[in-house]
């Protein structure tokens, strides 16, 4: 099987590579920063191409020429003041992908989207596929991921490609990829979570969320290919994580804090450019439903070798180890003395 990564070398397409390579499939890995040819893993024709540039469609279409599969990761999260740079890679980006894969006779078509799709749901207790997908209005980055599904739709409405794939995990963490999160979420903390435990977690009640580990998310897509699955598959494992929970993996304890005073936080601190996660995160965070994964257990037989805790201890022990991957986006932080 030839498989087509976009968005190869980041956090989930490192992990798709990994398994697809091992499966024995020829892998055409395309990402706008590829990694040095030494650390880039053998077996993998590396293509760059940034999915949101003007010539995106023509490197696309030859990098998908042949192609048994495309499986569409690259999305941008950052810088998330520049809103016109990320809505050019997210959705100029994903339609690019999508109207290559349909010139290219691409028979399949998978793509990443999110938790984040559906619109605010329920904590105690998992929803299935068929859950709103309106999104969270506040979050952007939730905005962006059901305007993507979007382009999904029109494209299984025109009918040229066969089959269309949505992945839609919880979020997805790794220990090699524990910098590059880092850097996404809370560059700050990088050296106080180096160095020490965090002794308080200030958490709302509603911070009840799932993990799922980027090698289980890789083992899905793997089996959606096999298998030739269409439609939309929600991947994430048992059991959610309380507030507390969050809090005792990063050593300390969980105090409660109204949303509304999270939420005033992350705006005033994302203005002044303290830091890079805006209001729509916490709003995301707090508003997300829990994920029931039982379409991919029953239908695909998947089955998470990490449980949420084991995912979350795996990735804050990486950035306890300051733990990276290779290229330019897994690399180490930088800690600065």
């Amino acid at each position: 099987m030839r498989i087509v990564v976009t968005g190869a070398s980041g956090n989930v397409g490192s992990a798709v590579v990994r398994a697809a390579l091992r499966s024995g499939a020829e892998v055409v890995a395309v990402a706008r920063r590829i990694p040095p040819e030494r650390s880039a893993p053998s077996g993998t024709r590396w293509v760059r191409c940034d999915v949101g540039a003007r010539n995106a469609d023509v490197v696309l279409r030859a990098a998908m020429a042949g192609a048994d599969a495309v499986v569409h990761l690259a999305w941008a999260i950052q810088p998330s003041h520049d809103r016109r740079r990320l809505v050019r890679t997210n959705l100029l980006g994903t339609d690019a992908v999508i109207s290559a894969a349909e010139q290219a006779g691409v028979p399949h078509l998978v793509h990443a989207s999110s938790v984040g799709v559906y619109s605010v749901g329920p904590k105690d207790r998992p929803v299935g596929e068929d859950w709103p997908t309106e999104g969270i209005h506040t979050s952007s980055y939730s905005r962006d991921k059901v305007a993507a599904e979007r382009l999904l739709d029109a494209a299984e409405q025109r009918g040229v490609l066969p089959v269309v794939t949505r992945l839609r995990p919880a979020l997805v963490v790794q220990r090699r990829a524990a910098s590059e999160l880092l850097r996404y979420f809370a560059p700050a903390l990088a050296r106080p979570l180096v160095r020490a435990p965090l002794p308080v977690l200030p958490l709302p009640d509603r911070a009840v969320t799932q993990v799922v580990h980027a090698d289980d998310v890789a083992d899905g897509v793997l089996r959606i290919l096999a298998a030739r699955a269409g439609g939309a598959f929600n991947l994430a494992p048992e059991p959610p994580l309380r507030p507390e929970d969050l809090a005792a993996a990063f050593g300390g304890r969980r105090i409660p804090l109204p949303a509304s005073v999270l939420r005033a936080g992350a705006a005033v601190t994302w203005a002044t450019r303290l830091q890079p996660v805006d209001a729509g995160w916490v709003d995301l965070l707090l508003g997300h439903p829990l994920l029931d994964s039982a379409r991919a257990r029953d239908e695909l037989g998947w089955t998470p070798r990490y449980r949420t805790t084991e995912a979350l201890a795996d990735v804050v022990g990486g950035i306890r180890a300051h733990a990276g991957g290779r290229g330019p986006l897994l690399r180490p932080i930088r800690l600065f003395a």
